[in-house]
């Protein structure tokens, strides 16, 4: 992440903020007993957090706290898009995916495009969490943190939810469709 990128002219702060409040007000059940002025002081202290949730905002993830670490005075973001965000849709795993790819590369990877935005992509563990919130993925996949032992072998999981229950599959990690993206958290 460059330092030009991380600086929001304070219209698009201003509307960034607005935009989460008004989500973190309508689905309180992600995180009940939370209040967003904490939320809010927290994020006003730290621009480069503020820019990554801009990012996912606009890549289409529908940024919301999900959970708050008391000891560490942390609260956890999570792209809460109903599907896979738009912005992140049609890129292979990682880099070596995408440099090993001989015809029809796609523009980007996962793990490039999360890094780039400051942001984390979900383990298995955290997607699963996720979907305890609610229905995500219902028809799109989303690409998730791969075991070293499974990448080395050239593959790649990711997750959707089908028939009410979260499926874990695999693929090359190479591969890449318009209906499979990437969510991702940030900690604040």
């Amino acid at each position: 992440m460059k330092d030009e990128k991380i600086k929001l002219s304070s219209e698009e702060r201003e509307e960034l903020l607005q935009t989460l409040k008004a989500r973190f007000e309508k689905n309180m059940n992600r995180h009940p007993g939370l209040e967003w002025a904490k939320v809010q002081a927290k994020l006003e202290t730290n621009s480069g957090k503020l820019w990554s949730l801009y990012e996912m905002e606009r890549t289409g993830g529908e940024p919301d706290v999900i959970a708050h670490d008391k000891k560490l005075g942390e609260y956890t973001f999570c792209d809460c898009s109903a599907e896979s965000p738009k912005g992140r849709r049609s890129v292979c795993y990682d880099r070596k995916a995408l440099e090993s790819r001989k015809k029809h590369k796609p523009e980007n990877s996962a793990i490039d495009m999360a890094a780039d935005m400051g942001i984390e992509i979900l383990t298995e563990e955290q997607y699963r969490k996720l979907q305890e919130l609610g229905n995500f993925d219902t028809k799109t996949s989303s690409w998730v943190k791969t075991p070293a032992n499974i990448r080395t072998l050239g593959g790649a999981i990711f997750c959707d939810r089908r028939y009410d229950t979260v499926f874990v599959y695999h693929n090359g990690a190479d591969s890449y469709y318009a209906a499979r993206g990437f969510r991702g958290s940030l900690r604040v």
